[in-house]
């Protein structure tokens, strides 16, 4: 199954959330596999994003619709690129 890699980066409003609530980051992954993905790995980081999240969905659709729903509610930024397996990629352009 496809393997994205999304980084997150917390609006002022989610920041209040996530001080508030949290164990909200659960939560939304529980949403995430309801909308058809799954939540592989998370990392909370430092400098330009707050969570590196990877993700497995069946399609670039799927993804999509969970980067527009969890965006859409303005507690996050979002950025989604596909990650193609380094031997998947080798294979490829050979």
């Amino acid at each position: 199954m496809p393997i994205y890699i999304m980084f997150s980066k917390l609006t002022d409003e989610g920041r209040a959330t996530l001080k508030r609530h949290p164990d909200r980051i659960k939560e939304v992954d529980a949403e995430i596999e309801m909308m058809g993905a799954k939540v592989l790995a998370q990392y909370a980081t430092l400098g330009m994003y707050d969570f590196i999240n990877i993700l497995e969905a069946p399609n670039n659709e799927t993804i999509a619709k969970v980067s527009i729903e969890i965006g859409s509610r303005g507690s996050v930024q979002l950025v989604t690129v596909p990650a193609i397996p380094v031997f998947e990629f080798i294979e490829k352009m050979g």
